[in-house]
């Protein structure tokens, strides 16, 4: 019999409720709709059991997770299935390196941490990361803030005998994927890139995060381009009216034969938590395959599914 992955979530934001509604739904409709894979090592994406919770909202602190994914700011759309209480209440996350000690007592029978708090807090992903290793559980670092491409918090999870996913997750079909797929086949097919760029609007509260603090998103939109330096990224835009949707606006300028120009515009809309959500799904049960087998230190299987896997810039 599977055991599920038991799995502690740092940030109860758009992308947890994704996850959450997401696990309820797959568990009662048996669908396999927008799922990359249904299973990892023997876990489908129904075997995955969400064990604690840490937010700084005072909202939501105390709250029974399945109510405080629906709290504003939180946008993302209810899915059509039950969703029965969590019976986890929700923790209030570490507010310096002070409080490690006690959330790593809170994650007392996790196997997993999912880092999925807002980007632009680099001293808070590496707090939590300690807090991690202090209780024996694998990490997963969604935000593009710096922990698997930092050298010396590979080799402490390396040496604490626990798995180090990150950084910053590529979402299932976002803009980055989108990008580097098209600037690849221009290559592929021999024409030659003149410029491009890339534009992103949001409504979600991490895309207005972002927006006041982009000092390490940059950087790691950047890495996940295979060809960048012709490449610009338009500061990111905070639309509330667009909710949890995102809109993406790419652009390539090339040439071709006889240096003919070739342009090509491109438009994408999608769901910005349920891409996070569909990758989440698979990060969770690769770190728990990879703790249950004693896979030590960063686990290169996650690496593609990362915007800035470790080697990476910072």
């Amino acid at each position: 019999m599977i055991k599920p992955v038991r799995v502690a979530v740092v940030g109860v934001g758009n992308n947890t409720s994704a996850l959450v509604q997401g696990i309820a739904f797959y568990r009662q409709t048996g669908s396999l709709g927008g799922v990359r894979r249904p299973t990892i090592d023997g876990l489908g994406v129904g075997d995955v059991d969400i064990v604690a919770a840490f937010a700084t909202s005072p909202e939501k602190v105390g709250k029974d997770l399945t109510e405080a994914i629906f709290l504003p700011p939180n946008n993302f759309p209810r899915l059509d299935c039950d969703l029965p209480k969590a019976e986890v209440a929700v923790t209030k996350g570490l507010k310096d390196a002070t409080e490690v000690d006690r959330v790593a007592k809170a994650l007392a029978g996790a196997e997993v941490l999912l880092y999925s708090a807002p980007s632009g807090r680099p001293e808070t992903a590496v707090a939590y990361a300690q807090a991690a290793r202090e209780a024996g559980v694998a990490f997963v670092n969604t935000t593009s803030d710096p922990v698997a491409r930092h050298p010396a918090e590979v080799d402490s999870f390396l040496k604490a005998g626990l798995p180090l996913l990150g950084d910053d997750l590529t979402s299932q079909f976002g803009t980055s994927i989108l990008h580097d797929t098209l600037l690849r086949l221009l290559a592929e097919r021999g024409l030659t890139l003149v410029s491009s760029y890339q534009v992103n609007l949001g409504g979600t509260e991490d895309f207005r995060n972002l927006v006041e603090n982009p000092n390490t998103k940059k950087q790691s939109k950047l890495n996940a381009l295979s060809t960048a330096d012709k490449v610009q990224l338009a500061p990111l835009g905070y639309l509330p009216q667009l909710g949890s949707q995102k809109v993406a606006h790419l652009n390539l300028e090339a040439q071709g034969w006889g240096e003919t120009t070739v342009s090509l515009d491109v438009k994408l809309k999608v769901h910005d938590p349920s891409g996070a959500a569909g990758v989440n799904i698979d990060l969770v049960r690769i770190a728990a395959s990879a703790l249950r087998r004693g896979q030590k230190g960063y686990v290169d299987e996650a690496a593609p599914l990362f915007k800035s896997p470790r080697g990476t810039a910072i």
